[in-house]
């Protein structure tokens, strides 16, 4: 398994991310396990080089999944590290 490259802080998600992860059978740990460990999911290459240089500077980390069901969601770590939130687009 492939360590943290930076803490999540508290994690929360919005009653959207949760209903859409409840219909889905997704696994909520899984998807912050491939967010913490590098895995940026279906992120351009641009998007993905800032968040590498967000993981070494200090700056807001993105992740983009589509759940089983077709439903996208994001998952964000704040810069100071203190959390990180799932959410859907539109909840944005």
């Amino acid at each position: 398994m492939t360590t943290a490259r930076f803490p999540l802080g508290r994690i929360v998600a919005t009653p959207g991310a949760l209903s859409a992860l409840e219909h889905s059978g997704d696994n909520i740990g899984m998807l912050l396990r491939r967010h913490v460990t590098g895995d940026w999911g279906e992120l351009d290459e641009h998007d993905r080089s800032e968040n590498e240089l967000s993981v070494e500077q200090g700056f807001r980390i993105l992740s983009a999944y589509t759940l089983g069901s077709g439903v996208r969601i994001w998952i964000i770590t704040e810069a100071d590290r203190s959390g990180t939130t799932l959410f859907l687009p539109s909840e944005y």
